[in-house]
């Protein structure tokens, strides 16, 4: 079959319409594979995934991550559950490419709405390759190469994490099965051979080859440039919207702008590969 593609922007992201994501089968999941490559993030409106079909449409792109801080459905623990009313969620209105403090973050999500404010809640994507492309020749150069490290304590700091003696114990354990970990600052996607811009705010912390002035300096302006709204997207959900975005090539932060509103989401994420860079030939 031909998807029904509705392009978002030039850089990034497409609507996908008239496919129920239940029923999703193995030629159809290749087609969306495809446009995934294409549009780095694709939506499809009023899905009502059930959590088998979620976890089954997550698998067909490979194996799937369970994460180390958020709790997760009793009958699939694959995917997890983000409930404003449970968790601390501020994180996430942060720019951040997911688990890049692991070292081997993941390939994608398959992201569900499954109760949303009735005013806020947006979520943003921005494109790594769009980033690294507007980039001057010279600065294309300088970063190609360099390696910079990523730390989960960034984003899940214990003042905030570690409210009780039992969280802090938990999470000061999963500090020490996650030690920082380091990645090439521009990745080659495994798939489409593009060179990505891999750092981000949530977790990225210094680049190792500079001083850390010049390292300081010179993340800030990547941060800025990376989410420039030339290379980015917002979305307004709706109940039952689902996102399947590439996390190899892009970061998204998830607005937290609706006070004690309850928005609740259901992700699963598919396990990736060690991001290398291979100097395009």
């Amino acid at each position: 079959m031909s998807l029904q593609i509705q392009e978002i922007n030039p850089n990034i992201g497409a609507i996908i319409e008239g496919l129920d994501l239940n029923l999703a089968d193995e030629q159809l999941t290749n087609e969306i594979k495809d446009a995934l490559h294409k549009y780095q993030v694709i939506f499809f409106r009023q899905q009502q995934l059930a959590a088998p079909s979620q976890v089954k449409l997550a698998k067909a792109f490979g194996s799937l991550h369970i994460h180390p801080i958020y709790p997760s459905l009793e009958d699939a623990p694959e995917v997890i559950v983000l409930d404003s009313h449970k968790q601390d969620l501020r994180d996430n209105d942060l720019w951040h490419t997911d688990v890049t403090f692991s070292q081997t973050p993941p390939l994608g999500c398959v992201l569900q709405a499954i109760k949303i404010p009735e005013f806020g809640g947006d979520t943003l994507w921005s494109s790594g390759t769009a980033a690294f492309n507007q980039l001057s020749e010279d600065l294309r150069n300088k970063l190609r190469g360099l390696t910079a490290t990523h730390d989960i304590r960034k984003s899940f700091p214990l003042e905030r994490f570690g409210a009780t003696s039992e969280d802090r114990e938990r999470l000061e354990n999963t500090f020490r099965k996650n030690p920082p970990v380091v990645h090439p600052v521009v990745r080659t996607h495994p798939e489409t051979g593009k060179e990505v811009l891999f750092v981000s705010e949530g977790f990225t912390t210094r680049i190792n080859e500079l001083s850390e002035t010049e390292s300081e300096e010179l993340l800030t302006f990547l941060f800025a440039h990376a989410v420039k709204e030339e290379f980015h997207i917002r979305w307004k959900w709706q109940e039952g919207d689902v996102a399947i975005w590439d996390n190899r090539c892009t970061q998204h932060k998830a607005l937290f702008d609706y006070g004690d509103a309850h928005r609740i989401m259901h992700r699963a994420t598919i396990n990736g590969s060690v991001p290398y860079y291979a100097q395009a030939v």
